[in-house]
């Protein structure tokens, strides 16, 4: 096991800034969603889980998830390793994530919406995720 090299309180700080919204990743997917020529509204407060992008119209929201923060499922994803310490803390934090967001996704499909995540690995691939996106909103 792993000591962590910072203090509490230097931690706390760090982990602070570990943003919600407007991450690197969603504000790629909102510039090319918004280069396709498609409109949408941000984070509604009125929906499950708040989606990231809403396309009230179609009926259609877009997550996009940090692939360690949600939990990425795929077992080649790099960025969804587990950190090396503490455990006993991040384990039941990270699943409570990935449950709520499966809840929130079974309540979205409840309410007639339909759901697309991006996960910030699929985000390297711009081509692949513009044409990802196209058919998901076509």
């Amino acid at each position: 096991m792993r000591v962590d090299t910072l203090t509490p309180e230097q931690r706390s700080e760090r982990m602070s800034r570990v943003r919600g919204r407007d991450t690197k990743p969603e504000l790629l997917v909102r510039r090319l969603v918004h280069g396709m020529g498609y409109r949408y509204r941000l984070h509604r407060h009125d929906l499950p889980g708040k989606p990231d992008l809403v396309f009230p119209a179609r009926r259609k929201v877009i997550f996009v998830h940090g692939c360690f923060w949600h939990r990425h499922p795929d077992p080649a994803c790099p960025l969804a390793r587990l950190p090396k310490s503490r455990l006993d803390f991040w384990g039941p934090k990270l699943e409570t994530n990935r449950k709520r967001d499966e809840r929130n996704i079974v309540l979205l499909a409840e309410l007639g919406w339909d759901v697309l995540v991006i996960w910030e690995c699929q985000t390297k691939n711009r081509e692949e995720l513009q044409a990802r996106i196209g058919e998901f909103l076509g």
